[in-house]
């Protein structure tokens, strides 16, 4: 499986209807109607926000008034065969005046998908997990070198300092052994693929 890095947009022409594809990388479900509500905002004119998502295996999809199974289905179908997971894509589509009936409509937002997929960069979807590394504040410079090319979360300043970390299975067990032997207490707080 894989992930998309960063988010990013692509715009294609078909027979005058404009087709502007949105990218976007997303952890948790609630991210999702945000992001529809914010590209419904950037582009209010726009005739139809069509859109699928794949996360943690699940998937979702929506024709948004496009006949049935053209546009929701077609998208959904580009990210499941590039094995994508933890994505959102939204094709806008204003349009042209010129009817592009079904097989039109399934090929263009096909296209559309998978024009935008080959300007996205990809990046293996390992299994991580998220951790929360407690410990004195003398240990704050050691604890920061171990974690130099770590994602920290977040950073609580309280009785001692609590550093939430995500990172993959195989770089945690190496990471472990290295804080055996420091006064940090570990609590995972949850495992998956992010």
């Amino acid at each position: 499986m894989y992930k998309i890095k960063q988010a990013l947009e692509n715009t294609i022409e078909v027979k005058k209807s404009v087709f502007i594809t949105t990218l976007l990388p997303i952890q948790k479900e609630e991210e999702i109607k945000a992001y529809l509500q914010e590209i419904k905002q950037k582009y209010p004119d726009a005739t139809h926000h069509c859109y699928a998502y794949i996360l943690e295996g699940k998937n979702h999809f929506s024709d948004d008034k496009e006949p049935s199974g053209t546009a929701g289905i077609p998208i959904l179908n580009v990210l499941e065969k590039n094995q994508l997971d933890h994505i959102l894509c939204v094709v806008t589509r204003y349009f042209g005046g010129i009817l592009l009936g079904s097989g039109g409509l399934v090929r263009s937002y096909t296209k559309s998908t998978t024009e935008a997929l080959k300007k996205a960069e990809m990046t293996p979807l390992l299994k991580s997990v998220i951790v929360l590394l407690t410990f004195p504040y003398s240990l704050e410079k050691k604890i920061e070198l171990l974690l130099k090319n770590i994602d920290i979360l977040t950073k609580k300043y309280q009785e001692k300092i609590t550093f939430q970390i995500v990172i993959d299975e195989i770089r945690w067990k190496e990471l472990k052994e290295q804080l055996k032997y420091l006064d940090v207490t570990i609590e995972i707080e949850k495992s998956g693929y992010f």
